[in-house]
């Protein structure tokens, strides 16, 4: 026998008070005369020893029944049949995974509800007075306090599904950190219900419990499931265009063990169906879905990937937002400007662009706040205050395209490029003897992925014939190069801003570039990426998310809308930029949840934005641990058990058996009740 609480035993010293009482008899006695008392000395007699029996019988009593008592609050209890049973001082931490995938059912009830289920049983078999910590993937603030099996059990009823999953490393870590607040000397117990999904578990083999504490984990039993989900969605074209042909592609995957095939994948804008695929996806593997669409309108646009796939279905819509025909503004200075007046046919005739041209000699510098992209064509010398509003436009994030004159100035150039960490700069000589061809790009680059389309990734490309009146040492990304490795257009990364370098002016004595089929897509490439680049969704996997707002009050209070559910996230504006962060599950009101789908983000009443936001891939890859794989995972950690019996209607016995053992604490009480009951009945029924 073995005692939770064992330091009430020093309360077996209180045995001694009735020893004491009855040692001592404190009452007065009373003289009473008799004529005869020889008759009287027999029946003192006889009363003495009876008294005297039964003041030892009450002693007795009194003695065991505080002596139970004390017992009863030591909490004794047999060992557990695994030998690790409940220790004094120790702690019972409870995981509860509501990530997405606890969504799926066996036999009409879903795998949270079954764990939940469990979780309420077994709080019964806590031994009295058990101090009990629970945690969910939500990492609520409510984690933080130490509660008894009624509060831990009042907490299971406001569990909802979360939309960030963690691996178990992290969980493990929660809980260590969260108990050793209340109890630093080890000891602690820590029970997991959970699906134990393969993709969101995590490395298992990096979890390493204390020594003096267990860890119980018991899987819901989950099957690996056959599931279709979109991967990945994006755009073949640098920006969406309205009334133009515009291409998207989805790439799709499916994580079962079976093909699944002639799969319609449809591509609804606005509710409305406007094209579909037909796709077959081999076996853990992926395809892709190519649509072509046309917008009639500007302005945000709600997009959705949608396609029946049972029996998981929480995946089956990927949603998405695209800007159809955004304003990119894009500012020409100009000190030599090219006779083919390459840049202004470029972007002045696209309704794209919002195209101003002006002298680099006669400009307003306030304009370049406002501009997306700054071409600087052949200017002779950067200085003055044209130059210090460059640095700042870039410092701020804006994009610099520079196009050297024919004869720039090398130190005012190496001077203003410096610091965008582009060195180097030297003037060159070009004849028509120097011109030679450029090396074709990478076509599978970040920069030209979306310029070449499948058919055209293989084929040779006609390059121009070009010469260069710089040369310089590349800092970035070399974009465009001679066949000698030497730079002609490279992109350099300053903060948030970027300068692209090309090594000659436009004009046909220096190459025939700016004539090559080349040309036109680069430029649009430049100015689609000088505006800031928003993912067309966001992902549960992050709770905390970036926007581009513009220029906003720093007051300014963003919501985030949905229907009739709104709501006023974490947030911080810094700039043009805004981070928030979603609320957890546990933050919201009842009958309140953050799903996927479209939220306009709303500042003045007034819809600024529109976000989309769908649940992590990872959630989708329907593969789990067996009880098996988990045993082989922890066989070498003596103190990690993998219970496999959470469906047995004995479960919560055998649990108790294994690692509870027998609590005695109520057959201490009854037998302290009991003795006092005799105690009664001694001096009642025992007169005399």
């Amino acid at each position: 026998m073995q005692f939770l609480f064992p330091t009430f035993l020093w309360g077996l010293l209180a045995v001694a008070i009735p020893v004491l009482i009855h040692l001592f008899n404190f009452r007065r006695t009373k003289r009473v005369f008799f004529t005869n008392v020889q008759f009287l000395k027999a029946v003192k007699t006889t009363t003495s020893s009876f008294r005297r029996l039964k003041h030892l019988l009450i002693m007795a009593a009194r003695m065991l029944a505080v002596a139970c008592l004390v017992l009863a609050f030591a909490q004794p209890f047999l060992p557990s049949k695994s030998g690790n049973g409940t220790k004094a001082g120790g702690l019972a931490g409870i995981y509860l995974d509501n990530s997405l995938s606890m969504q799926n059912e066996i036999d009409k009830k879903s795998y949270l509800d079954r764990a939940i289920g469990k979780i309420e049983e077994l709080l019964t078999a806590f031994p009295q007075g058990s101090r009990l910590q629970m945690v969910t993937n939500d990492f609520s603030a409510e984690e933080h306090s130490v509660g008894n099996t009624q509060q831990i059990k009042d907490r299971t009823t406001t569990i909802k599904f979360g939309h960030t999953p963690r691996p178990l490393e992290s969980i493990l870590k929660r809980q260590t950190s969260l108990m050793a607040k209340h109890n630093s000397q080890g000891g602690n117990q820590y029970l997991w219900f959970s699906d134990f999904q393969k993709s969101t578990a995590g490395d298992l083999t990096k979890l390493k419990v204390d020594s003096t504490s267990r860890l119980f984990i018991v899987p819901v039993q989950a099957k690996a499931l056959q599931n279709v989900f979109v991967d990945s969605v994006w755009l073949n074209t640098p920006f969406i265009r309205e009334m133009q042909v515009n291409s998207l592609t989805v790439k799709v995957f499916n994580s079962g063990e079976k093909s699944v095939d002639n799969l319609q994948v449809k591509l609804f804008v606005d509710d409305t169906q406007i094209s579909s695929s037909i796709v077959n996806v081999n076996a853990k593997a992926s395809a892709m879905a190519n649509f072509t669409f046309t917008l009639k309108n500007k302005g945000f646009k709600k997009c959705r990937i949608s396609f029946d796939d049972t029996p998981i279905t929480f995946d089956n819509d990927y949603y998405f937002v695209l800007n159809a025909a955004p304003t990119i503004k894009v500012m020409h200075l100009y000190g030599q400007g090219s006779a083919g007046r390459f840049v202004q046919n470029v972007f002045a005739n696209d309704s794209v662009f919002n195209f101003k041209s002006y002298s680099a000699s006669n400009v307003d510098i306030g304009q370049f706040k406002g501009s997306d992209l700054i071409v600087l064509e052949g200017v002779q010398t950067i200085d003055g205050v044209v130059r210090s509003s460059l640095q700042d436009f870039i410092r701020a994030g804006g994009s610099l395209f520079v196009i050297p004159s024919q004869n720039p100035d090398i130190q005012s150039y190496n001077s203003f490029l410096s610091l965008f960490n582009i060195r180097g700069i030297q003037s060159k000589t070009v004849t028509s003897a120097d011109l030679t061809p450029l090396a074709e790009p990478a076509k599978t680059s970040a920069f030209f992925a979306d310029i070449f389309d499948n058919s055209t990734k293989q084929d040779m490309m006609q390059m121009p014939n070009q010469g260069a009146v710089i040369s310089w040492s590349a800092v970035g990304d070399k974009l465009l190069n001679f066949r000698n490795g030497q730079p002609y257009l490279t992109a350099s990364a300053s903060t948030t801003g970027k300068v692209y370098l090309m090594g000659s002016p436009l004009d046909a004595q220096f190459g025939d570039f700016a004539r090559n089929a080349l040309f036109v897509p680069v430029m649009y490439k430049v100015a689609a990426m000088s505006v800031h680049q928003e993912p067309t969704a966001y992902s549960f996997r992050e709770n905390t998310f970036t926007i581009e707002v513009g220029d906003m009050p720093k007051n300014s209070s963003f919501k985030l809308k949905k229907d009739k559910f709104e709501f006023i996230p974490v947030q911080n504006l810094n700039g043009k930029i805004l981070t928030i962060e979603l609320p957890k599950a546990n933050q919201l009101n009842e009958n309140q949840e953050v799903e996927s789908g479209y939220y306009d983000l709303v500042v003045n009443n007034k819809t600024l934005k529109i976000v989309a936001f769908n649940h992590d891939n990872k959630e989708s890859m329907m593969d789990f641990y067996n009880v098996d794989e988990l045993k082989n995972l922890f066989a070498g950690q003596k103190n990690i058990q993998i219970f496999d019996k959470i469906d047995d209607d004995n479960f919560v016995k055998t649990f108790k058996d294994q690692n509870f053992g027998v609590a005695l604490w109520k057959y201490f009480l009854i037998a302290a009740l009991a003795f006092l009951a005799i105690e009664i009945l001694l001096v009642r029924l025992l007169k005399g």
